[in-house]
């Protein structure tokens, strides 16, 4: 009879720099997981592999040549159990009349060709295993619209319709396709990021209630994950208590 003691499962995260993708290196890692962290900014990695001891890549998931590397060297490492595809974001708030056109090409091509590149260099990985998981992180944005989100909703709408494409693509197949679709999650640079930089601006958006923070969103994460084989969380939609909807929010002393 075998002693073998099994492998741990191992996981890719993108956007693994800060926020929700940095958290749920941090919860995998705590559960067990093998962890492969990718993002651009090899700082933040390294800090990040020195807490953790995640294995890390420096890529960009809107580059060819990084995410072809970055495949190679999951391949090397072992199997693949899980995709766990975060990298993502928002740029402006602009109604669609002045919507600035460079900003909505680099959502598409962050959250959505993004998501593809990734997606679509590590199927063989996720294949040549016993079968594994791919967790796209989109938004509340990708089910439903608001004034000057047009832009990043369709975005995020898109990378919806990849992932449950993709499910129909592969049935049969033992890999599951999971959603999560996060409401508003304060986390330390997305508002940063959507407004230039202008705190004033980032810090109103969860002014007057509890939002959710990145643990909650990685919690989320790993609970799919840890799901039987036969059980798949197509979607999960993950709003504060406070959020009804992307613009209706209960808010107090605002």
């Amino acid at each position: 009879m075998s002693t073998a003691t099994p492998r741990p499962r191992r996981a890719l995260v993108t956007g693994a720099s800060s926020g929700i993708g940095a958290a749920t290196v941090r919860r995998l890692r705590t559960e067990g997981w093998d962890v492969v962290a990718t993002a651009r900014r090899a700082d933040r990695l390294t800090a990040l592999a020195d807490e953790t001891g995640a294995d890390t890549v420096v890529a960009d998931v809107t580059d060819d040549a990084d995410v072809a590397r970055l495949a190679a060297h999951v391949a090397e490492g072992g199997p693949l159990d899980a995709l766990v595809n975060n990298a993502g974001g928002a740029f402006g708030l602009d109604p669609v009349e002045s919507a600035d056109l460079d900003h909505w090409r680099q959502m598409y091509e962050l959250n959505v060709l993004g998501t593809l590149r990734v997606t679509q260099a590590l199927l063989p990985a996720l294949r040549a295993g016993d079968g594994g998981d791919i967790v796209v992180v989109t938004s509340t944005a990708a089910h439903g619209t608001y004034e000057g989100g047009a832009g990043y909703v369709g975005a995020k709408h898109a990378e919806r319709m990849l992932a449950t494409t993709l499910r129909w693509e592969i049935l049969g197949e033992p890999i599951r396709i999971i959603e999560i679709a996060p409401g508003a999650v304060a986390t330390e640079e997305f508002s940063m990021v959507r407004f230039d930089g202008d705190a004033e601006r980032a810090a109103a958006v969860y002014a007057g209630y509890e939002p959710l923070v990145a643990d909650d969103i990685a919690d989320a994460i790993a609970w799919s994950l840890s799901r039987p084989a036969h059980v798949n969380i197509d979607l999960l939609v993950v709003r504060p208590r406070a959020q009804a909807s992307n613009n209706r929010v209960a808010r107090t002393g605002v």
